[in-house]
């Protein structure tokens, strides 16, 4: 099959969730709006995520993986997943499931006349100290990039691939996927999604990883942005 949009699935250590994960998005894939694909990259986790990977991917034909010889942290797996897929549209999840897969329709139906299209978590379900943390660093965030993104944190997006694979990844600049979009002169939008609480396994982000974290990845923006190298070829032989 033809596929026209590959889901990049990050996994760390996350063998409590992936039943779910294999249950909610073969769902998925039987409602979704264009033949669709998924891709696990397991960030070297140290439990049973890869044989749980390995056999839900000998199940389901449009299942596949890659796996990390060692963790490299989330933007490393996202920047391999967009360099592995094939098809024009590439997504991207969290295997806590947060936000649910069957919204990745609302973001398709805006995909045609955007780069990427990207979920704007509704009436949030996580902690008070972790919704403030996030509402602070989004508005720094902001001011440094000028995206007028609501919510960059927000594991639910869609992404023409070419676009994607264009990305300069370095650490903690999953962040910073709109800005980054916008510096290709490429067209971004926000949609309200469903969130929820997790119900298994450990968020692997603290308090500097929310807040004071994306403060210094804003620098590293800013110099990027200064440094980037945008081009588009007009003819070829």
């Amino acid at each position: 099959m033809a596929y026209q949009f590959t889901i990049v699935v990050p996994v760390y250590n996350e063998e409590d969730n992936l039943e779910r994960v294999e249950q909610e998005l073969s769902k998925y894939l039987s409602i979704a709006s264009v033949p669709t694909s998924v891709l696990f990259v397991n960030d070297g986790s140290k439990d049973n995520s890869q044989a749980l990977i390995e056999g839900i991917c000998e199940r389901n034909e449009a299942f596949n993986y890659i796996l990390f010889k060692e963790n490299r942290g989330l933007s490393a797996a996202i920047k391999a997943g967009f360099d592995e897929v094939q098809a024009p549209l590439v997504g991207y999840i969290d295997s806590d499931l947060q936000t649910a897969p069957e919204d990745f329709n609302l973001l398709l139906e805006h995909i045609d006349n955007h780069e990427l299209v990207t979920g704007v978590r509704a009436n949030r379900k996580d902690s008070f100290v972790k919704n403030m943390s996030s509402k602070i660093a989004n508005g720094i965030r902001r001011a440094f990039t000028k995206d007028g993104m609501d919510d960059t944190g927000c594991p639910l997006k869609v992404i023409k691939t070419d676009y994607a694979k264009r990305i300069p990844m370095f650490k903690g600049l999953h962040r910073f996927l709109p800005a980054m979009i916008m510096l290709q002169n490429g067209r971004v939008t926000q949609i309200p999604v469903q969130h929820f609480p997790r119900i298994a396994g450990q968020a692997k982000f603290g308090l500097w990883n929310r807040l004071l974290g994306p403060l210094s990845d804003c620098f590293a923006y800013l110099w990027m942005k200064k440094k980037y190298i945008n081009y588009e070829v007009s003819k070829r032989s």
